[in-house]
This record gives structure tokens, C-alpha cells and sequence, in this order.
């Protein structure tokens, strides 16, 4: 496999000029092959062999791409600092492009849980209900994907007809939303304490664990592509 092409199918569906700022999306590793120049100069191998698909890439990622042959890893959350020994495989990383992508992480969470998107920003998602749900009853939606989560309820409500999604740290967003209920990871306590709405603490690692699915569908690499074996660091 080219390891280009199989890139240029990412951008297309999540280009990396609609990343945040702060993101470091993109090539994170393009690892040199084995073959020198003249000059002793390693070259860029544009062909792959296996490519191992993650969440988080950590040394732990790294060593099982290694074991099962894989000679790229494509992750949702990108590096800020990539140790010396990983320098021989490659690295690319899609994040808030593809939070923000049509069909990207939390367009799949909602899509898993069985709802229907009614409506987007550049990283919320509202679902609408025809029919009011308890708050009992989403809360037995989230746990087959959250087994741990946590939840907040203010002002004791019973039915909700709206609900926001953002996937991965989303707090900031809970107070400019106006649904009933808010879906996301990261919750922090002084931001729980004056939360109007019911929000969920699904945890970071279960709201974004189906992007490395995503990544692997969108390259289309078949029996080419692993899903990377991951859990979340909580207990």
C-alpha cells in the first residue's frame, strides 16, 4: 500500500486545514527505509505492508504494531512529543478534523447509540427526540458503551426530548447548548456543580473509541488494517 494515498483518503473526508489551532494532526512519524542514497542519507519508503489503527499511540501501541507486523500506525489523538526509538515506523494522526468530519467521531457515537443527528455545529451534535426518553433510559443507553459512567442532575429531571454530543473533552460546550441533556467525557467538578442540564461523563477513552473503526473504514485496507487492542487507564 501506498502509505500516501491511504492518507490522502483521511483528508479527504476529514481535511487537516479544519483542525483546531492547537492540533497537531497530521504526519507525525514518515519513517525512512532501510535503503540509504549515496550520501548515507535515509529514504522515504512510500509502501506499507500492515497498518495497526489507535486511539492513543503510546509505547505500548508501538511494541503490539511491531508484533503483529504492522509498519504504520494511524491514531485519533495526535503527539506532542514522539520518543527516538519510534523513528522506524510510521505515524499519522486525524483528531479534531475528524471530530469535526461529517460522519466523524461523534456523528459515530450518536449513530451506535441508535439516535439520529437533527443537527451540527463544528463539534456538537443535537439529537432531537419525536418521542420524550426518561433519563433512566438514555442512562442504560450510555452503559453499554460506558459501563462506569457518571452522571449529573441538577435540577431532578425526569424526560428528555434533546440531547447534545462531543465526543472527547466537550465541557465547554455543555452552557452553549441548549438541550435537555449533554453527552461527552472529562467532566470536571466545578463545571458539574453549575450544569443546568443532565450531562454524562462517559469518559474520554468510551466517547472517541470507535475513531480508530472510522479511520479503518475510511482508508478501506481490508485485512490490511488492525484494530488496535486499547482500554481505558481508569479502572
Amino acid at each position: 500500500m501506498n502509505k500516501y494515498e491511504v492518507v490522502r483518503k483521511i483528508e479527504k473526508f476529514a481535511p487537516p486545514e479544519t483542525q483546531e489551532k492547537w492540533d497537531c494532526s497530521g504526519w507525525v512519524i514518515e519513517a525512512f527505509s532501510p535503503r540509504t542514497t549515496g550520501e548515507g542519507l535515509g529514504v522515504r519508503g512510500q509502501n506499507v505492508n500492515k497498518i495497526l489503527f489507535a486511539l492513543t499511540v503510546t509505547d505500548k501501541i508501538v511494541e503490539q504494531a511491531r508484533e503483529k507486523g504492522c509498519d504504520m500506525i494511524i491514531s485519533h489523538h495526535p503527539l506532542f512529543y514522539v520518543p527516538l526509538d519510534w523513528k522506524d515506523i510510521n505515524i499519522y494522526s486525524a483528531h479534531t478534523n475528524l471530530d469535526k468530519a461529517e460522519c466523524g467521531t461523534t456523528d459515530r457515537l450518536i449513530k451506535e447509540l441508535g439516535f439520529t443527528k437533527t443537527e451540527s455545529s463544528e463539534f456538537v451534535r443535537i439529537v432531537r427526540l419525536n418521542e420524550p426518553i426518561t433519563v433512566e433510559e438514555l442512562r442504560q443507553k450510555l452503559l453499554k458503551i460506558s459501563p462506569k459512567l457518571r452522571y449529573i442532575n441538577n435540577n431532578d429531571a425526569k424526560e428528555i426530548k434533546s440531547i447534545g454530543f462531543c465526543a472527547g473533552s466537550g465541557s465547554e460546550f455543555i452552557s452553549q447548548t441548549d438541550t435537555d441533556a449533554f453527552v461527552t467525557g472529562d467532566l470536571k467538578f466545578h463545571t458539574a456543580l453549575d450544569c443546568r442540564q443532565v450531562v454524562f461523563d462517559i469518559g474520554h477513552f468510551e466517547s472517541e473509541i470507535f475513531a480508530p473503526k472510522i479511520l479503518k473504514e475510511i482508508t478501506g485496507v481490508g485485512e490490511n488494517g488492525v484494530i488496535a487492542d486499547e482500554k481505558s487507564p481508569f479502572i
